[in-house]
């Protein structure tokens, strides 16, 4: 016979610190892609408006970066956009201070 049991499971909503940090991963890495695309179509030589843009980007990614970390502190939501966010934003973190450095030498 069947189990009679019923089981209900809890809906868990998502943090807001984690939806808002994997906001800022998306923003910033359509910002590196507008970058790029502007760039390469200017041949390398896009100007100051290029850097500003990518100076934005890098900020917004340590700052979603920041606000992922601290959305694990919130109880009784899930973590998931928290580990998305934070690990996106610390990818393309590294990946705008590589462009940078890359760009200083």
């Amino acid at each position: 016979m069947a189990d009679e049991k019923k089981y209900k499971f809890a809906q868990k909503v998502h943090s807001k610190g984690g939806k808002l940090s994997s906001l800022l991963a998306l923003a910033s890495a359509l910002l590196f892609f507008l970058d790029a695309v502007i760039s390469f179509a200017n041949g390398g030589k896009a100007g100051p408006f290029i850097g500003g843009i990518a100076i934005m980007a890098m900020l917004l990614s340590i700052y979603g970066f920041y606000v992922g970390m601290k959305s694990f502190a919130e109880t009784g939501v899930s973590p998931l956009f928290s580990i998305v966010g934070s690990i996106a934003c610390g990818v393309i973190m590294v990946g705008w201070l590589t462009l940078f450095l890359t760009g200083v030498r």
